[in-house]
């Protein structure tokens, strides 16, 4: 085994070597809860729960932290008429619940940043003593990193600091350098007493990037495997929290891993042009696998575009899986090949093991079904069984048999209107092979073939699926 990965820092595809042998330390940037999660943070989400699930298929033990950062600007620019940590907690749940719609595994720690401020403190404490951050000299409570003090800063995204925007997270009077990024933001008179907190430097609050550089460091040590996120963190967010936290003495993440955004009909998804997709609304258009299967499609690190009929190939391709995986179900029920192992194809693995290489994955995944189709075909059963234990183990791995999922598709009123009308007719058919009128049970059977319905009869029933 060697599970390899595109490190950002590097801008390489490396070997994956544990610090720890057997166990694998990843923090995750979750989101600042201020609005509705929209499709790219479940893009981004499902990604980093993709390399969760291969890790531990590959024998890993993994602590996984994805935190919360509950207190910010725009959490508190957003919270008119409602008390900040108010909406910070409604929409904490909204995440929640769109995580769970769409099967992804609970973080082994998700940690709020407001109970994290202690560490913040000190993690800001240090950094001011070893000449790396400066209280502002306005009387502000403001507390500043030294961009200029570091000589690495900007080693991520190979950028000269004289070439960085600039740091607009507070007013750069207070600054040595425009580049320069708050720490700590101190208390300001329009803001409410209960985001604040008292400090060194005076009543406060922390900024948004030495939040997750402290609970990195608080839930996985100062140093750790791989620290993950969307492409758009890279700078400022990325850059700021490794010089901080290499500043304070942290060797931090040995891996930098970045997943690519989310375009909608080819532009750049955003608050001002108003074309925004949440997730809510995405999950209404299709069922949660169906999802699943779509954002976890292309390869991690590539831009997806959304847009009218995206998920219509992914529903397909979905239901040709789980259309063979029901049928090899019913056929080797009852048989000495019923409990085939559920092993996944060595082809599989190698792709997966090769910088979660997905495309390569999903078409190992389909040629099996392919071949598993051909052996139900065939009446091959062994075959049979053992195709379909290759792609249960597949889709196992990918997440994709999450439970309830299918209840969901019952659901859809179309679905339940299919089913009524084939059932019906199956019953139509049943009576007409009873009473040997061959010639109405086959017209049933073939006017439902030209519909794309397929029949198979077994000795007490008859179980249809869609043609894929």
């Amino acid at each position: 085994m060697s599970i390899r990965l595109y490190d950002s820092l590097q801008q390489a595809v490396v070997d994956f070597v544990p610090r720890v042998p057997g166990h694998v330390g990843i923090y995750v940037c979750g989101p600042t809860v201020q609005s509705s999660p929209h499709i790219g943070h479940v893009r981004s989400a499902l990604v980093y729960d993709l390399w969760r699930r291969w890790f531990t298929h590959r024998g890993l033990q993994v602590t996984f932290i994805r935190n919360v950062t509950d207190i910010d600007d725009k959490i508190l620019d957003a919270s008119e008429g409602e008390e900040w940590y108010a909406l910070a907690y409604r929409v904490e749940l909204e995440f929640t619940e769109a995580y769970q719609a769409l099967g992804l595994l609970a973080p082994t720690y998700e940690p709020r940043a407001t109970a994290s401020i202690v560490p913040m403190q000190n993690l800001i404490a240090r950094l001011v003593e070893t000449g790396h951050a400066y209280p502002a000299e306005d009387g502000s409570g403001d507390v500043y990193f030294d961009v200029r003090s570091w000589s690495r800063y900007g080693e991520l995204t190979r950028q000269k600091p004289d070439d960085m925007e600039h740091a607009e997270d507070a007013p750069a009077r207070a600054k040595r350098d425009p580049r320069d990024f708050a720490l700590w933001k101190g208390a300001k008179p329009h803001e409410p007493v209960s985001a604040h907190w008292e400090s060194p430097w005076g009543a406060g609050r922390p900024g948004w990037h030495i939040e997750c550089s402290a609970m990195a460091a608080r839930y996985l040590g100062e140093a750790f495997d791989i620290h993950g996120g969307g492409l758009d963190l890279r700078f400022p967010h990325h850059e700021n929290e490794l010089a901080q936290s290499s500043a304070a003495g942290h060797d931090f993440a040995r891996h930098w891993v970045h997943n690519g955004l989310v375009t909608i009909g080819g532009q750049k998804m955003s608050k001002s042009l108003g074309n925004s997709v949440f997730a809510r609304d995405l999950l209404a258009t299709a069922r949660p696998a169906v999802v699943r299967y779509w954002l976890g499609s292309a390869h991690y690190r590539s831009t997806i575009d959304y847009h009218e009929g995206a998920l219509v190939e992914a529903e397909a391709a979905l239901d040709r899986i789980e259309s063979f995986l029901a049928r090899a179900e019913r056929r080797v029920a009852g048989t000495r090949f019923a409990d085939a192992p559920l092993t996944v194809p060595e082809d599989f693995a190698a792709a997966l093991d090769d910088d979660l290489a997905m495309p390569q994955a999903l078409a190992v995944l389909h040629e099996t079904v392919r071949t598993g189709n051909a052996a139900l075909d065939a009446d091959d059963v062994a075959a049979v069984a053992t195709a379909a234990g290759a792609a249960r183990a597949m889709v196992a791995v990918l997440g994709l048999d999450a439970p309830g999922d299918r209840v969901a598709d019952d659901a859809d009123p179309a679905r339940r209107a299919l089913s009524i009308l084939v059932d019906r007719l199956i019953v139509e058919r049943r009576s007409a092979r009873e009473s040997r009128d061959w010639t109405t049970a086959d017209r049933i059977r073939d006017d439902l073939a030209a519909a794309g319905i397929v029949l198979e009869d077994s000795p007490t029933a008859t179980d249809w699926s869609i043609d894929g």
